[in-house]
């Protein structure tokens, strides 16, 4: 199988050709939920609707408020862009629970578990991003 698609960031030294490529549904569909989550809205040439933003929210108030906001517009995205997927799970990180592990407070981490339902197969995406 040659591939499906570019991995992104675009890396050189493929088998086949000279980027690594996808090779499974599985990961192209990861790579595809992890850029609508990243991917703000407005970013997306002639789809100004695209997207979650994430980074949108990095300087909210933390707190619940704000991570069901981020959970509504997962959901709402996933709906109307990747309907194949269910989401399982939306988990965050927060700045007291980094603090303990020795890790920097200044990032939004979550983790979406999701399946693939055509697939029938479970994932987890992970997500950090810097808060300032």
């Amino acid at each position: 199988m040659a591939g499906l698609t570019p991995k992104l960031p675009l890396t050189l030294g493929g088998d086949n050709g000279n980027y690594k490529l996808i090779k499974t549904y599985k990961n192209l569909i990861k790579q595809n939920f992890k850029n609508l989550i990243l991917t703000a809205p407005g970013e997306r040439i002639m789809d100004p609707n695209f997207g979650v933003g994430i980074r949108n929210f990095l300087f909210e108030n933390d707190g619940e408020l704000l991570y069901s906001g981020i959970s509504e517009a997962i959901e709402r995205q996933i709906q109307t862009y990747m309907p194949f997927i269910a989401i399982i799970d939306i988990s965050f990180s927060n700045p007291s629970q980094l603090e303990n592990q020795g890790i920097d407070t200044n990032l939004l981490s979550l983790s979406i578990e999701y399946e693939i339902v055509p697939l029938d197969t479970v994932d987890i995406l992970a997500i950090s991003a810097p808060r300032n």
